[in-house]
């Protein structure tokens, strides 16, 4: 890992993966997603957005991490899949303008941070500080999620102990919090779709629109928020095969 993404696999696959990581996390949180892609003959990239990795910035809006990013689209590059989880989502919706209009594009949101009300921004927010001051090892984050393994337990307390302090800057800077916008007008060579963690953990899926074209929705019984931790197959399950060679 660099400061400024983490890439596994070989450039010249014949598939590409971008991976867009959620709040307080960071790009070696695809460890595990990221092996299951290159065994599936993808380069991926992972890049560390603004806040994490030790990568500092004073404006955390969506709309500015996502223009943070457009350099992994120069010159044309462009990636078979994309990937966000959670605050990523509104980050990877905010990257649809940037893809090209020729290539075919999958998204996939892991329960996508759409909607917050201010209620819900006011409650958050200091459970986020308090984390962010008191960094949990990775033995209590197995404690506390058994179904997680080691390494995704040391790349939870290590995403946290390299995020800006400031980052909570980030509820603020984004009020309101509104992205749901962003998944209304799809372009036609992108398929999106949206796995959803159980609705008795949260309530992601009420604000995943329902009558979008190019938009399906999956909810996941008895997974959590961290669907790439506890359920990575159902990531790969949404992946199209490769197309035949002639």
């Amino acid at each position: 890992m660099t400061i400024s993404a983490s890439q596994w696999g070989s450039p010249t696959a014949s598939r590409r993966a971008l991976l867009i990581h959620g709040m307080t996390m960071s790009s070696q949180s695809w460890e595990g997603v990221a092996q299951l892609l290159v065994a599936d003959g993808f380069f991926v990239v992972a890049p560390n957005l603004l806040g994490h990795a030790w990568r500092r910035s004073t404006n955390y809006r969506v709309s500015n991490i996502a223009e943070d990013l457009r350099p992994y689209f120069a010159m044309g590059a462009s990636y078979d899949v994309i990937i966000g989880h959670s605050f990523g989502g509104p980050v990877t919706l905010s990257l649809l303008p940037f893809l090209p209009k020729t290539q075919n594009t999958t998204v996939i949101l892991l329960d996508p941070a759409l909607e917050l009300t201010e209620e819900k921004i006011k409650m958050n927010a200091p459970l986020v500080e308090n984390e962010l001051t008191r960094i949990r090892t990775p033995e209590e984050h197995m404690a506390d999620n058994p179904a997680w393994s080691r390494r995704d337990c040391i790349s939870r307390a290590l995403g946290m102990a390299m995020c800006d302090r400031n980052a909570i800057e980030m509820f603020r800077q984004n009020t309101p919090w509104s992205f749901s916008g962003l998944i209304k007008n799809i372009p036609p060579n992108v398929k999106i779709t949206t796995l959803v963690s159980d609705p008795k953990f949260n309530d992601i899926l009420e604000h995943v629109p329902s009558d979008v074209e190019r938009l399906n929705t999956r909810v996941l019984t008895g997974i959590g928020h961290w669907i790439q931790y506890e359920l990575p197959q159902a990531i790969m399950d949404e992946i199209p095969l490769p197309k035949a060679k002639l």
